[in-house]
């Protein structure tokens, strides 16, 4: 990963201003189409050009915030306008039964905006969570307010922080580094609780009780 930065300090600084927030903008953008982007290192590459004067650190904020959010909306609209017809395909209904697609809906229902706001800082979820809302048919300011806020808060902090690195560069990026990890850490551990939990709700398992079962 420092390799990575370093790289990319060295090829961003070589960039004209406006295709440097082109680039952050674009890399914020598929972060939530190709998770494996790695849009939180180029905005604190970015952060901290800005910091060395190469752009300025308030549009920086905004290009990468205004990206993600745009493309995480056009992911929840995707939801919205084709998840039904999806989940009543048979590769649908192999993702997500009728019954699991009401307990999901139930849970957006009831807890979408805390579901929304925290899977934000979290790899990967953060780019299936809006898809989910949509298909939930969540409202949209629901679903667009928490993302908008938890995306705000995480850009912004993290282009201050590469902003305002100055001496203590090393210190912050090996710092963000290791936030990374360990936000990647519980991101797998919410995978297997999630898949668990996909399992157990599967109706034709080995040992799922369908509601006659569980007649009295």
């Amino acid at each position: 990963m420092t390799g990575l930065i370093d790289r990319l300090i060295a090829w961003m600084e070589g960039l004209p201003e406006l295709l440097i927030y082109v680039v952050m903008g674009a890399m914020a953008g598929l972060e939530n189409i190709f998770p494996p982007v790695p849009a939180d290192v180029v905005a604190l590459t970015g952060g901290f050009l800005a910091g060395r004067g190469v752009i300025d650190p308030t549009l920086a904020f905004l290009v990468v915030w205004m990206a993600n959010v745009a493309t995480a909306l056009l992911m929840y609209g995707a939801g919205r306008r084709y998840g039904a017809s999806f989940f009543s395909t048979r590769v649908g209904r192999a993702v997500l039964q009728p019954g699991q697609l009401q307990r999901l809906a139930s849970l957006y229902d009831r807890h979408g905006g805390k579901v929304i706001f925290f899977s934000r800082y979290l790899p990967g979820f953060r780019a299936v969570v809006p898809i989910f809302a949509g298909s939930s048919d969540m409202g949209f300011f629901r679903a667009a307010l928490p993302i908008a806020l938890a995306s705000g808060l995480w850009y912004g902090f993290i282009v201050y922080l590469g902003a305002t690195a100055g001496r203590n560069w090393e210190q912050i990026r090996a710092a963000v580094e290791s936030s990374g990890r360990w936000l990647a850490i519980v991101a797998a551990a919410l995978v297997l609780i999630v898949g668990w939990m996909w399992w157990q709700t599967r109706e034709g398992r080995p040992g799922h009780r369908g509601p006659v079962d569980t007649v009295e």
